[in-house]
């Protein structure tokens, strides 16, 4: 979905941020960074920009009182867009920005790179774009250099390994009214007390496009599975795989959405199809997150998601049983000489 291959880094600009809380301060660059070196500036773009070439989810930044102009870095993204040579100083006030809202005792600190590229490819077009990159784990290094056939060793303490982005995020120039299109990276904080990236700091809402659309609906019907029948119905593991095997199937093999359709071949049971849109509209409600009853269904989502559709049995550390198809064709049983359950498997071939 990006790619940046045609890309163009232009200015850098870099600063470092403390955590306010633990009373660390800020400290500024007095003007841009000049990148003199070919390889250092490949090297940055790779470092940059490499860990959003999977990124399939896109960001707007907003703020909730529905005025854009109230966001911070939405404010300073469209001063540098409007007039780049406002770059640097702008990139000084997002460094500030961060640093006020850094405010949870985990939250490290590290160096802020403001970056201004041109020629960076979202969804098939080309647009100037912010990014924004924050390095806060730092590693250890051997460098080996051979002086007159003699090979010398060094390290350097503190080096940023460049294939491991802490945090990212790039501000692309188009659609500025709905927010900008936006991309993140998150990889050494995910849990809510490191929220302050995309909450505090950003400010981001995901755009409700088919992606998302079928992401959240194929999440939503797993936790529905996973979690409320089990307390409205009596289903046993077997069912609970076929019915998370059979909504799989049906994203699969369609190239749109629609929840009747979708209800009356996978569910199948109108007290469950009732149960379930009950817990989707639950869903929206309290995440403020609405789902169409009609979309066209992202392979791309569908890719993913799939990874965290299980369909194992796992029968105590012995033996996990792989179900993919008929549930008809396996049987749960009890011995009772051996006081023991079991699980009778029917098939043609073996392979």
């Amino acid at each position: 979905m990006i790619t940046n291959f045609e890309a163009v880094l232009q200015t850098l600009s870099i600063h470092q941020t403390g955590n306010k809380l633990l009373d660390e301060k800020y400290k500024l660059s007095e003007q841009p960074f000049e990148i003199q070196d070919d390889i250092l500036n490949k090297l940055l773009q790779q470092y940059f920009l490499s860990p959003f070439e999977k990124i399939n989810e896109i960001y707007r930044l907003w703020h909730s009182s529905d005025d854009l102009n109230l966001n911070e870095v939405f404010h300073f993204a469209e001063t540098i867009f409007n007039n780049p040579e406002t770059f640097h100083e702008n990139s000084q006030q997002l460094a500030k920005h961060l640093y006020d809202a850094s405010n949870h005792p985990k939250i490290k600190s590290g160096e802020l790179y403001v970056a201004y590229f041109t020629n960076l490819q979202i969804e098939g077009e080309l647009h100037d774009a912010i990014g924004m990159f924050k390095s806060e784990t730092k590693e250890p290094y051997l460098t080996v250099q051979n002086n007159n056939n003699n090979f010398e060793m060094g390290y350097q303490q503190e080096a940023i390994n460049i294939k491991k982005l802490d945090k990212g995020c790039i501000i692309f120039n188009t659609e500025k009214e709905a927010g900008y299109k936006v991309a993140i990276v998150d990889v050494t904080n995910r849990s809510t007390d490191a929220a302050y990236w995309v909450d505090d700091f950003l400010k981001l809402k995901i755009r409700n496009d088919d992606y998302n659309q079928t992401t959240n609906t194929l999440s939503v019907y797993k936790d529905f599975v996973t979690k409320e029948l089990e307390n409205s119905f009596d289903l046993t593991k077997t069912d609970k795989i076929d019915l998370l095997n059979r909504s799989m199937k049906y994203f699969k093999e369609n190239e749109t959405f629609n929840m009747d359709e979708f209800a009356f071949e996978v569910i199948n049971n109108e007290e469950g199809i009732q149960s379930f849109k009950t817990y989707k509209a639950n869903y929206e409600q309290e995440y403020n997150t609405p789902i169409p009853d009609s979309f066209a269904i992202s392979n791309a989502a569908v890719k993913k998601q799939a990874r965290t559709f299980k369909s194992v049995l796992k029968l105590d550390k012995n033996f996990h049983i792989y179900i993919h198809g008929d549930k008809e064709l396996i049987e749960k049983g009890f011995d009772e000489e051996m006081n023991l359950n079991f699980y009778k498997v029917y098939f043609r071939v073996e392979n």
